[in-house]
């Protein structure tokens, strides 16, 4: 009779790189989070739980195999890796806000306003932002005219024409009719620019010319709408850790195509983003392969 055990998949040399590069991530971001406030503070209570709660750590991943494969220091890439990783997560804090899509679970936890009110959980996400830029500024292995670009950089995706103006415009745009084009653009805000902001960084640590810059800069853009597309199709289920039928009343190319339409516009979005790294890193780079284990059924 058969064993009704399943046999554990082996994992390969580059699963396990990318596990052990995510636990650094991990170590790191508890690390720099220690250098900054006590244990006995409540707000520092919710930055390090929204902070360290269990996540694949996409973005600062991205930002060092992108940097890595260019020539760039890992120090350095680790560093700038956990300064996208806390905007991101201070992103998500204020998306789960009462005021804004009023959200009770965050990675299979209770969001940090319901933990630890709303006063609290705003100012995680402004201490969160506040130590992103330190993070940055004090990274060592880089020039300080790169320190200051970099900064620059992410005050312009957190800003007014970036994840301000995404989540702006989704509140209080997507309940309306909008335009496929219109729709893409607020992806882009939301998503977009931190993955851009992210390939700048990892090129700049690593000296990359313009010409590689504007390749990375077109991947993170097709990759960021690729990541809202898929954000999108699966808002009705629970596998994600979150609230579901948050964008029921929203205006997405889900509601305007339909889910396989959409799945379509997905896979032309991976297809041109891996012709950007293929421009850069050549066929099948790691980068390549580990964005396609973010999506699984469109590889």
């Amino acid at each position: 009779m058969a064993s009704s055990i399943a046999t554990p998949a082996v994992e390969s040399p580059e699963q396990k790189s990318l596990i052990e590069l995510r636990c650094r991530v991990d170590r790191r971001l508890e690390t720099l989070l220690a250098e900054s406030a006590s244990d006995d503070d409540p707000v520092f209570r919710a930055m390090r739980d929204s902070l360290l709660a269990p996540g694949r750590r996409v973005r600062p991943i991205l930002l060092i195999l992108a940097g890595r494969e260019l020539g760039g220091g890992l120090p350095a890439l680790l560093d700038l890796g956990c300064a996208v990783e806390m905007i991101h997560t201070a992103s998500l804090i204020l998306d789960d806000l009462p005021c804004m899509d009023d959200a009770s679970l965050r990675r299979g936890r209770p969001t940090m306003h319901r933990l630890y009110g709303e006063d609290v959980a705003m100012l995680a996400v402004v201490a969160l932002l506040s130590r992103a830029s330190g993070v940055v500024a004090e990274s060592t292995g880089l020039f300080a005219q790169q320190r200051t670009q970099m900064v620059e950089r992410l005050s312009r995706a957190v800003g007014i024409q970036g994840l301000v103006k995404g989540q702006y415009e989704d509140l209080h745009e997507a309940c309306h009719v909008r335009s496929i084009e219109a729709v893409m653009a607020t992806n882009t805000r939301k998503t977009g620019v931190l993955f851009q902001a992210a390939m700048y960084m990892a090129a700049l640590a690593a000296g990359a010319d313009e010409t590689v810059i504007e390749h990375l800069d077109r991947f993170a853009l097709a990759l960021g709408q690729a990541y809202q597309l898929c954000d999108d199709l699966s808002d009705g289920g629970a596998a994600q850790g979150k609230d579901v039928h948050q964008d029921r009343d929203k205006t997405t190319l889900v509601s305007l195509l339909g889910p396989e339409e959409v799945r379509g516009h997905l896979a032309g979005q991976l297809e041109e983003a891996d012709r950007h790294l293929s421009a850069v890193y050549g066929a099948d780079s790691p980068l390549s392969r580990f964005m396609h284990g973010l999506f699984p059924l469109f590889r």
